[in-house]
């Protein structure tokens, strides 16, 4: 399977590379990652891992929970995520997945949810120009006229107008290993990644390789 660890975002620094150039990089806690659950074709119909990342308060584990973990040999863990695979995996439940898997050099996928905008009129959402500034228009920010005519006799699907902005699913591909701190559980990769600072993501090697530059 693609290596694939779950991590919290820590934010964005700048490190030195190799030719003592200064590379702005995003540090990643990722792992360690418990191995809950190795599903299979005989028993599930398909090959995938549960991983696990985090820990959750004892009070705040349901029963069903807190059994699936026990079977598994780890404590309470704060997420889960199932990772599908091709072929079976060698790993088995109590495992403990770590940053080792990825090195400096190689390409990562960072999967996260942007930041919540709240309620955006099309000049933020969608970069609109907006009307004239002056002259009494009274349309400087609008989107202009939204509805149709008595033919259709409503707006189509999919109009840029105003809405809830952020908080999406998003991937950003191919980022750059720079380092690896195995101690610190602790990867930094070359460039951004959607989300505010301690909230969830997901690395994964990279699914649509690219070479490393």
């Amino acid at each position: 399977m693609n290596y694939t660890l779950l991590g919290k975002k820590i934010g964005m620094t700048q490190v030195y590379d190799e030719q003592n150039a200064l590379v702005p990089v995003t540090v990643i806690e990722a792992g360690p990652c418990p191995v809950v659950q190795v599903k299979t074709v005989e028993s599930d119909g398909y090959n995938a891992v549960q991983i696990g990342f985090g820990k959750r308060k004892d009070r705040r584990t349901t029963k069903a929970l807190a059994g699936h973990f026990t079977k598994a040999s780890v404590g309470n863990l704060q997420n889960l995520r199932e990772v599908r695979c091709e072929q079976p995996v060698e790993q088995q439940p109590g495992d403990v997945l770590t940053v080792s898997g990825f090195n400096p050099g190689e390409m990562v996928d960072i999967i996260g949810e942007t930041k919540g905008r709240g309620f955006q009129g099309v000049v933020k959402r969608f970069g609109f120009a907006g009307g004239n500034a002056s002259h009494g228009s009274m349309s400087h920010r609008r989107g202009g006229s939204y509805g149709m005519s008595q033919d259709p006799g409503h707006t189509f699907k999919n109009k840029k107008m105003p809405g809830h902005m952020g908080n999406v699913r998003r991937t950003v591909q191919n980022l750059l290993v720079v380092r690896v701190l195995e101690d610190k559980n602790i990867i930094l990769v070359k460039g951004s990644v959607p989300g505010a600072n301690g909230s969830n993501v997901v690395v994964r090697s990279s699914v649509k390789r690219k070479r490393s530059a």
